[in-house]
């Protein structure tokens, strides 16, 4: 094993094995979505280079395919983010149903507008695309869980429930 996979901490690895069990052994690439993710939770929500050249190492893949999925998809991210990271809808259903609304309400309450974190740390507020949730919309997620039908005041005791 390359001294690469050494800054992936054994439960980690187990992880991600368990996500390379799932494919034929030619295919272990097809774990790289879960990979990302694993390894980015690991290291308080976002990737550096070089967790992402050690992924590409650990499923035999070249770096620069590790580097297309993760900065494609917006669940990824490549820089520090708040413990709490919102991400808004603001795709179509959500826009017509009042996602600037959410938008303006976040950026009022918390005092950063999207693609900032706050000064304690606490919330990074994100633009995503569709997060398919059309017919609560609007909504946003944070973490894993997604909160439909936004109001301001819903909004605020969302908020105020975190840590």
């Amino acid at each position: 094993m390359s001294e690469r996979h050494d800054i992936f901490s054994a439960p980690v690895r187990a992880d991600i094995d368990n996500w390379i069990a799932k494919y034929p052994p030619e295919q272990k690439q097809s774990a790289v979505m879960a990979a990302l993710r694993i390894v980015q939770d690991a290291n308080g929500g976002w990737l550096t280079m070089e967790l992402m050249d050690a992924v590409a190492d650990y499923l035999a893949m070249p770096k620069i395919a590790v580097y297309e999925v993760a900065t494609f998809y917006s669940m990824y991210e490549l820089k520090p983010v708040g413990r709490h990271k919102i991400s808004v809808c603001t795709n179509i259903s959500c826009m017509l149903s009042g996602s600037e609304q959410v938008v303006a309400h976040l950026q009022d309450r918390l005092g950063i507008r999207l693609g900032e974190t706050t000064e304690d740390g606490r919330f990074t507020m994100k633009e995503v695309e569709c997060l398919g949730a059309c017919c609560g919309a609007p909504m946003f997620q944070i973490g894993r869980d997604y909160y439909e039908n936004l109001t301001p005041e819903k909004i605020d005791k969302i908020l105020d429930s975190l840590d």
